[in-house]
């Protein structure tokens, strides 16, 4: 892990952001743990999104696709109420030379303290960006200065 980014996109280094959920702490909240989700899917860390997976909804397996590139995550609106949570989030991703979102309502519960993803709504939209258009991965270059070289 060292001093790598974190996925998630909060600026902050992955050992002192996600990293610290993957090593065991508990995520503080639905949004915490939605994002060290998203970066567990970045990273292809299975074991810990079966974990965080509510045992009600968890599936029996995982097909994480190693040709999927996670490149970006918007969280779009969050919130609790008790021991219920809710994040609403975007995730940009590339399979190949296919660019894509995933956008989804995230329902999330706490039992005995901890956080679990319950269920979600997803939706997922294909994108086609034009060379002169900001490139999906949202750094503000156009995408044939960035992702769109080759």
């Amino acid at each position: 892990m060292g001093s790598k980014p974190c996925p998630c996109g909060s600026g902050s280094i992955l050992t002192e952001c996600c990293g610290r959920y993957h090593r065991g702490a508990p995520a503080p909240s639905p949004e915490a743990l939605m994002r060290s989700r998203y970066s567990a899917f970045a990273l292809g860390l299975e074991g810990y999104l079966r974990d965080t997976w509510h045992e009600s909804t968890r599936p029996t397996t995982l097909d994480l696709d190693d040709g999927t590139r996670w490149v970006r995550l918007e969280v779009l609106d969050h919130g609790q109420d008790g021991d219920q949570g809710r994040v609403h989030f975007r995730a940009t991703f590339r399979e190949g030379r296919r660019w894509a979102v995933l956008e989804e309502n995230s329902r999330f519960v706490r039992e005995a303290g901890c956080w679990s993803y319950l269920d979600g709504t997803p939706s997922v939209t294909r994108l086609k960006p034009g060379r002169n258009d900001p490139c999906p991965c949202g750094i503000g270059r156009k995408f044939k200065s960035c992702f769109g070289q080759g």
